[in-house]
Formats: C-alpha cells, sequence, structure tokens
C-alpha cells in the first residue's frame, strides 16, 4: 500500500496553507475574472491592487495555467490580484494600466519558456503562440521574465518585484543558454528582482506575502525555502552559516564519494555492508556514509555528515568560472541536481562578478511539496475555467478567431497531481515540479469533473484527460517516508524501478471507474504521456487504461531503441515498450477494438552517434512505423541533457578533468541535426539524397536499394526539397458540408492517411500507402 502523503517527513516540516490569517481586503470577496483593467476594479470596489502579475501568456481563468493558480490563491489569502497579460513591453506605460501594486508585483514569462516559445530547436523563430488569442506570433519578447522585470522597474521603481515560473526556475544559477550558445549569469541577476520563486510556489508565494503585508522588508525575507535572492559580501543576513566549499574537482585532499545514479538504493547500502530495507531496520536518514558530492571538509568542522543541513551551505564555481571552464559547469550542474531532495537539500551559493561589482546568488532549499489537502486547496479554488472576456470574439465566444489554442487542448481536462520521479535528463519537469508526487484526493478530482460537466460550454461528455506531467504516478512514491528524505537518486526508475517505489496503480484505477460512472460523462481519454515501464506492473492498470480509456491512438515516447542514448536520457530500453505493447495489443482484442500506439523519439539528444539514429530507422521501417512529427533535442536551461551538450562530458557519472570523465558525443551542426532528424523520417524522398550519402560514409551501402529490407531505395522522384508539418499535412482542412462526408470539412483524398503517423492504419474510408 502507499504510504499517507500527509503523514509524510515532509508533511511535517511546512506551515499548512490554510493557517495564515486572511489579510484585511478579503472583505471585497471573490472577483468573477481577476481584474485586467481600471474599470473591472471599480467594478469590485477596488481603489488598488495588493499585488499585480504580469504574464506572458493570455488570462485563462483555469488550474493549468500558472498565473491563474497564483492569482487566486493569493486572492483565498484575502489579496486584492490584478493581472496584466502580454503587455506591450516596449515602454512601461503598458505597466501601469492597474496602478501601483500595494505589495508586489509577481511576474513570470508564462507557462513555456520564452525562448522555446518563441524559437524552434533549430532556433527559427515560430509564427504562432499556442497561449495567445489566435494563434498569433510575436505577443511576448525575449527572455520575457528579464523584460517584465525592467519595465516593473520603471513604472514604479520602489515596488519589490517578486520572478517565478518556469523561466525563472531554469535559470536560477549560471545557466547555458542554447540561443545565445553562451553560458549567462543567473537569472536574478540579469532580472534585477528582489526574490525568485522557483518551482510551483503557493507555498512560498503566501508566506512571502503574508510576510510583506506585514511591512517586513524584503530584503530581510532570506529564509524561505524554493527562493533565490542576491547577497552582497558581508551582509548579516548570512552569519551562522557553515560554508562548504565545491568550486573544484578532483583537488587533492578530503574528498567525498560521488554517489552512483545508477544504483538502486539498496544496492548503495549494500556496498557499504548495510541495508535501506524498512524492515531491516536501517535509517538512512542519518547514514553517515551519504556524501554524494565533491567538497573539501571545512577545517575543525568534525566532518561533512555532522554539519547540520540547515544550516550548511555549498558554494559552487562562480558564473566567472563556469563560464571559461566546462568542467566546472558539468560539476555545478551535478551538484545542483543532487541537491534537489526537500528532505536532504543544502542551501546553494554561486559568486558572480569580482571586485566592487561582487555578489552571491544564493538559492534556498526546494519547496516542501503540498500535502492532498493543499492540493486540493488548490484545485477547489473558483476558477472560472475559461479566458477572460476580453479576448471573446463579436459573438462573445473563444472557440472562433480569438481561440487561445493552449486553452483548447486543457479546456476538458482534469490535472490530477504533480510532480515526476522519471528523472529524464532532457526534461524540465523534474527541476521545476520536484520529484515527489503531489496528488489530490479522489473527490476533489470528481469535484471538479462535476463542475467542468456542468459549467463548461462545449463540453460533449468526453473529457480529455485525467493525468499530469505523466498519466500513471499518481499516489505513487516511495514505501518509506525515511527513505524518501534521504534518497539523492535522480530517478525512482531508472536503471530499474526501485524496490522501495510503490507501483500500486489501484487508487488510479478508482477514479478512472468513479469518473467514467458519472452521469453525463460519455467517455475519458487519458492524453499525458504514459510511463509505460510502471504501467506493466499493473496489468489490471493497462487493461482499464486499454479498454476504456483510448480513443484509438495511444500516445508513449520509448525515445530511442539504442542504449547509448537511452543511458544519456535516463529512458528504460526499448523491452519495455515490447512488453508494453504486447499488453495493448493483448488488451486491445480483448475488447474487440482496433488500437494503435503512437511512440515518439527523440533526434540529436547527447550519446547518439549516426549508428544509433540509423538503427532506430531501420527499428522504424521493421514495425510499419513512418514518424511526421519528429522531435530535436531542445537544449532547455539547466537540464543534465543541456549540461552534456555544451561540457561533452556526462554529469550522471560524475565530473573529472582527466580520462576517467566519461565523454559524451554531441550531435552540433545543422548538417548533422539534419542528418538524424532525416533518419527518423527514412520515408520522405526529400530526405533519401543525405541518407544516401551518409549511408556510403558510413559503410552501409547494402542499405540502400529497391527491395523490402532496405531502408531507402535507388531512385530518386522529382521532389520539392521541403518538409511539410504534420498538423498541415496530416488536418483535413475545413470547409463547406459535403453529403458523402456529412460533416462541414472537406472529403479527404484518396489515400492520404489523416494520422500523425503516415505509417499507421487510416480513417475509415482511405486507403494507405
Amino acid at each position: 500500500m502507499n504510504a499517507p502523503i500527509d503523514v509524510s517527513f515532509f508533511a511535517r516540516n511546512a506551515k499548512p496553507l490554510t493557517s495564515y490569517r486572511p489579510y484585511w481586503a478579503k472583505r471585497f470577496g471573490t472577483a468573477p475574472f481577476l481584474p485586467m483593467s481600471r474599470a473591472e476594479m471599480e467594478q469590485l470596489g477596488w481603489d488598488s491592487c495588493d499585488i499585480v502579475l504580469v504574464t506572458g501568456d493570455a488570462y485563462v481563468d483555469h488550474p493549468s495555467f500558472g498565473m491563474a493558480v497564483i492569482g487566486r490563491v493569493l486572492e483565498a489569502q484575502g489579496f486584492r490580484v490584478g493581472i496584466i497579460a502580454q503587455p506591450d513591453w516596449q515602454s512601461a506605460e503598458p505597466f501601469k494600466v492597474l496602478g501601483k501594486p500595494n505589495l508586489f508585483w509577481g511576474v513570470t514569462a508564462g507557462n513555456m519558456d520564452s525562448m522555446i516559445n518563441r524559437y524552434t530547436a533549430d532556433r527559427k523563430i515560430r509564427s504562432d503562440d499556442a497561449y495567445t488569442p489566435g494563434d498569433v506570433g510575436g505577443k511576448r519578447p525575449d527572455r520575457a521574465a528579464i523584460v517584465y522585470s525592467q519595465r516593473c522597474r520603471e513604472a514604479y521603481k520602489d515596488v519589490p518585484i517578486v520572478l517565478g515560473g518556469i523561466e525563472g526556475s531554469l535559470r536560477r544559477i549560471a545557466h547555458y543558454d542554447y540561443w545565445s550558445d553562451k553560458v549567462r549569469r543567473s537569472i536574478v541577476v540579469d532580472a534585477k528582482c528582489d526574490l525568485l520563486l522557483y518551482g510551483n510556489a503557493e507555498r512560498a508565494l503566501v508566506e512571502v506575502a503574508h510576510r510583506i503585508a506585514a511591512r517586513e522588508s524584503v530584503e530581510q525575507i532570506t529564509d524561505v525555502r524554493g527562493t533565490a535572492f542576491v547577497r552582497r559580501p558581508g551582509d548579516p543576513t548570512a552569519d551562522g552559516w557553515i560554508e562548504l566549499d565545491s568550486t573544484e574537482v578532483d583537488t587533492p585532499g578530503h574528498v567525498e564519494d560521488h554517489i552512483n545514479p545508477y544504483q538502486t538504493t539498496s544496492e548503495q547500502a549494500q556496498a557499504r555492508g548495510q541495508s535501506c530495507s524498512k524492515e531491516e531496520g536501517a535509517t538512512p536518514a542519518s547514514d553517515p556514509q551519504v556524501r554524494p558530492i565533491t567538497i573539501h571538509r571545512p577545517q575543525g568542522s568534525g566532518g561533512v555528515a555532522k554539519l547540520p543541513r540547515e544550516r550548511t551551505v555549498i558554494r559552487l564555481p562562480s558564473y566567472e568560472q563556469v563560464r571559461s571552464d566546462a568542467v566546472l559547469y558539468a560539476h555545478a550542474n551535478r551538484v545542483l541536481h543532487l541537491e534537489t531532495n526537500p528532505g536532504n537539500a543544502r542551501a546553494l551559493v554561486q559568486a558572480h562578478g569580482e571586485g566592487t561589482t561582487a555578489r552571491d546568488v544564493w538559492i534556498n532549499p526546494p519547496p516542501i511539496p503540498l500535502t492532498t489537502a493543499e492540493m486540493d486547496y488548490v484545485f477547489d479554488l473558483p476558477y472560472a475555467r475559461g479566458p477572460h472576456p476580453a479576448y471573446a470574439d463579436e459573438h462573445g465566444r473563444h472557440d472562433g478567431a480569438t481561440k487561445i489554442p493552449a486553452w483548447e487542448m486543457i479546456r476538458f481536462s482534469v490535472n490530477i497531481m504533480r510532480g515526476c520521479f522519471g528523472g529524464c535528463t532532457f526534461c524540465s519537469i523534474t527541476e521545476h515540479e520536484g520529484r515527489i508526487i503531489q496528488s489530490r484526493s479522489e473527490d476533489s478530482i470528481i469535484r471538479e469533473v462535476e463542475e467542468m460537466r456542468d459549467k463548461v460550454v462545449g463540453f460533449t461528455g468526453v473529457v480529455s484527460d485525467l493525468g499530469g506531467p505523466t498519466a500513471n504516478m499518481y499516489r505513487l512514491g516511495c514505501r518509506s517516508p525515511a527513505i524518501e528524505a534521504a534518497c539523492r537518486k535522480p530517478s525512482c526508475v531508472y536503471p530499474g524501478i526501485c524496490q522501495n517505489l510503490t507501483t500500486n496503480h489501484d487508487p488510479l484505477i478508482r477514479i478512472y471507474r468513479r469518473a467514467r460512472a458519472l452521469k453525463g460523462i460519455k467517455k475519458i481519454l487519458i492524453g499525458s504521456g504514459l510511463r509505460y515501464d510502471l504501467a506493466v506492473k499493473s496489468p489490471e492498470y493497462v487493461k482499464e487504461l486499454v479498454q476504456h480509456h483510448v480513443g484509438g491512438y495511444l500516445k508513449i515516447a520509448p525515445e530511442h531503441t539504442e542504449s547509448g542514448p537511452l543511458s544519456k536520457m535516463m529512458k528504460p530500453g526499448i523491452g519495455s515498450y515490447d512488453r508494453f505493447k504486447a499488453m495493448f495489443e493483448k488488451y486491445s482484442e480483448e475488447a474487440g477494438k482496433k488500437q494503435f500506439l503512437i511512440p515518439y523519439f527523440i533526434a540529436a539528444h547527447p550519446g547518439t552517434s549516426d549508428e544509433d539514429m540509423m538503427n532506430l530507422a531501420l527499428w522504424l521501417k521493421k514495425n510499419g512505423f513512418r514518424a511526421d512529427q519528429v522531435q530535436t533535442f531542445y537544449p532547455s536551461p539547466m537540464a543534465t541533457a543541456t549540461a552534456m551538450y555544451h561540457t561533452s562530458l556526462n554529469p550522471l557519472k560524475g565530473v573529472h578533468r582527466d580520462e576517467r570523465a566519461e565523454r559524451v558525443d554531441i550531435v552540433r551542426g545543422e548538417k548533422r541535426r539534419r542528418l538524424h532528424k532525416a533518419f527518423l523520417r527514412y520515408h520522405d524522398p526529400n530526405n533519401w539524397p543525405l541518407l544516401r550519402e551518409a549511408l556510403k560514409t558510413m559503410g552501409r551501402a547494402d542499405l540502400i536499394g529497391n527491395g523490402k529490407h532496405h531502408l531507402i531505395p535507388t531512385f530518386q522522384p522529382v521532389t520539392d526539397g521541403g518538409y511539410q508539418s504534420a498538423r498541415k499535412k496530416n488536418s483535413t482542412p475545413s470547409g463547406r458540408a459535403l453529403p458523402a462526408v456529412g460533416k462541414t470539412e472537406k472529403a479527404p483524398v484518396k489515400g492520404r492517411i489523416l494520422t500523425q503517423h503516415t505509417g499507421l492504419p487510416p480513417r475509415p474510408g482511405t486507403k494507405g500507402r
């Protein structure tokens, strides 16, 4: 059985969100929408806003949009909260539209990193923006968090700026910036914010808001978990801290051993002649041998393990050091990722600047995860569940010319949990939301499904998703709160599922069954990414999912077939996919349904050779897949895979300056990246000339020919050399109603496959190529 979340180590070490005395302005009540104009403020009876939130997204009052969650949580605490969404950043005037905030600014770039939102993986600017009405691009600036912070300072220079969101989270230390191809300073320095709140910030923000409201200076708020800020040398607020020096690697002297992320918790204990089993009475939380990072013993300290973690700070290599030294960059990235468990993480500090410009960026330990009761509190708030009326078209609707695609995608979905313990090196979920799963109660989830059914315009009875960062980590976690609080592994499921991890899917099955039994609910689909290596541990879950919650196609992400890139991704081998596929097909056949898996793969990931991509292409052809949507590795700030990309080193294995360091094959340059994408789309004639040249160079000309066992043919049809995205090419365009179709769509072209992958079976009435 799962350990009850509310009695974990984390729940006992945090002040509940509901325990604060509401701010006096709570008397104004609840706003139908948080105001975006003075007129709306006047209708609410407000003369000013206590907090003004600035966001790069359109304002959608839905719990899947970060600004709506933050705004409603602050409103529930009694504060008057206004929102400035997608302001014109060319001057400070649009930032004055709601007047001067009484307490502070809350700034975010939005639900997405602004650079990833604006640029493709090939650094080409996008013409669309799913978080903007009408899917129009260009409504937010590059590095929006920095620009918005600067404009807020210009508008009202004496108002504190509290920065948050994923863009800030992933830039909290000096980081490699893919778009400028250099290491940039911490965003705390560049944005000149007073506080950075990283991760899901409800707990930290509520505390900060009440302390500022109590007239505490923001400069004195240095003890809140999940925050980062600047300290000048000699700052008295740093008194009493013990500093551990981790500014160099492989330095002679007393050096602690690196932890091996490929060992399970029990294997690490066995290597020391101990056990981590709860039944055998082990107490990993107090194990003096757990020393996971390279640090130097402070003089007279009596040993690193004896230092109080709550007053210990690790000094990382400075910005100037990591900017010029790839080894130190990889080392800093490794230390950062090892200090992410709220149960044992220590504070971090990184110097920026020298001489008179010297200052430290101080990063407090991660926030304590929300309990189930607190998750319910956050998600049960009175969201309007739709876009602000300001975005309505001439008919007062939001599904026409002013449609916001990101809202349309989650319009009929319900978020049931947060966090991910997968630890995939290319993903930023764990860095932002943490690896501790935070789950809502069953009753809270059902209430939201009923509210969506009864209140959301256009609901047809089909729920598009019950999920979160993953589809099936709901209520999964460590069997032992003590082990969970002490563990420092980056993943609970790589290289195999940890023996201390619960894999019981029964609570999720109950939710599925209860939700689909509701009156008015016709179908519940699962749209979140499925962790299939966990799913196969629960055949009953796979059967429930396949027979009741798949709409013909199910997306999963093996990412690759070869062990080289998979080990750098920290993803399971293709054998796990094969086992899930067998179960999927078995239960589909039992239900008498024709259903298909849609696997996703990444091209050009660190550690991927040309031969690896060739073998993946051969696997795709053997299994009949023709991928139209190709995902190319995108180096997001702070991710472990991005550190590999920048340094050509593997931080997972330890960082060294000599032959002990593991070097990683990095796919750089437009030609090689195009080649890796071409292997994924081996069936596209536009790619055949490039593939022929590569196969000959690799000594695999035997794969060129016109037989079934060949990868590409010898002949070359006339092509335009271009590529049209799957979204446009494989979508049936709208038009006048046709008798043969019976819908307001054009008839599909004969032979055109209207699925995401052109190798999958066609829709009824069409014929495959």
